[in-house]
């Protein structure tokens, strides 16, 4: 598998000059960054990777991730990648149910992706893995990192590589696979204007199938679970920052304020405002 020999890479070529980074939530993080309720392990396969994210010291800069580098970022940090250099990344994401796995490739100053693999595979719950992320994520807020994090982040890739050799015993159908590949990616891309037919396309498969796979297997509709997505992550900005009503929309994925105010009253029976108030 693809995934599997990345990894088997990355640990038997890792040097000691090669970086890891931490990301943080300080700082209100800015339009289009990436920022969910997960842990999230990013790694730089080949060429630079840019982002805007917080240093140790809690400022606002651009570090240049190159090949071998690593950013590790807790759940609901943030960091926003420039996608306008020549570099292959493996991302990480840490669901509750499931490991998601993605390898993009970028070229300077082309608009899309020419290379993108995805796979996901269940998780372990209540495994080493846990504490794993658990303490990288405790790590992330002090000031001395080195050489714990090194260590961290080789215990977690050899991990997932373990995961990867022997998914576990409930391992799920071809078509659960899909489905929570599927949830991943939206909950990765809430933020952006996906549609069932965005969404359909990036999975090569037709829109009627993507409407039943949520039906059988989430027992809610696509549109439903993409809204459930948004409304949770507008919950926690209006509890975390001082954005006002239409940036946590935008920031949502609504494009109207108005529409926003009204699925979010249905679906928790307070205003936005009412909701910010009460907490």
């Amino acid at each position: 598998m693809v995934f599997h020999d990345l990894i088997s890479s990355l640990l038997a070529e890792r040097e000691s000059s090669q970086k890891i980074w931490f990301a943080g939530d300080f700082h209100t993080p800015p339009e289009f960054s990436y920022q969910v309720n997960f842990p999230r392990l990013e790694l730089v396969l080949d060429g630079e990777y840019i982002n805007e994210m917080e240093n140790h010291e809690r400022k606002v800069c651009k570090i240049v991730a190159k090949a071998g580098d690593a950013i590790f970022v807790p759940p609901n940090c943030w960091n926003k990648p420039d996608w306008d250099t020549d570099c292959s990344v493996l991302s990480m994401l840490f669901g509750r149910r499931q490991l998601g796995l993605s390898l993009v490739s970028k070229r300077k100053g082309e608009a899309t992706f020419y290379d993108i693999q995805k796979h996901s595979i269940q998780t372990r719950s209540g495994f080493a893995i846990d504490n794993i992320l658990e303490a990288l994520s405790s790590l992330a807020r002090e000031n001395t990192k080195q050489p714990m994090d090194e260590l961290l982040l080789q215990a977690l890739l050899q991990y997932c590589k373990s995961m990867l050799e022997a998914p576990a015993e409930q391992s799920h159908s071809r078509v659960q696979d899909l489905y929570q590949g599927i949830c991943i990616y939206i909950q990765e891309n809430f933020h952006r204007q996906i549609t069932r037919n965005s969404i359909a396309e990036r999975f090569s498969i037709s829109p009627n199938h993507l409407s039943r796979l949520f039906r059988q297997q989430g027992h809610m509709t696509l549109a439903d679970y993409i809204t459930w997505v948004r409304i949770d992550r507008a919950k926690f900005m209006l509890k975390k920052y001082n954005f006002k009503l239409n940036e946590v929309s935008l920031r949502c994925g609504f494009k109207d304020v108005n529409y926003f105010c009204r699925v979010f009253k249905n679906r928790t029976g307070r205003t936005p405002s009412d909701y910010r108030g009460s907490i």
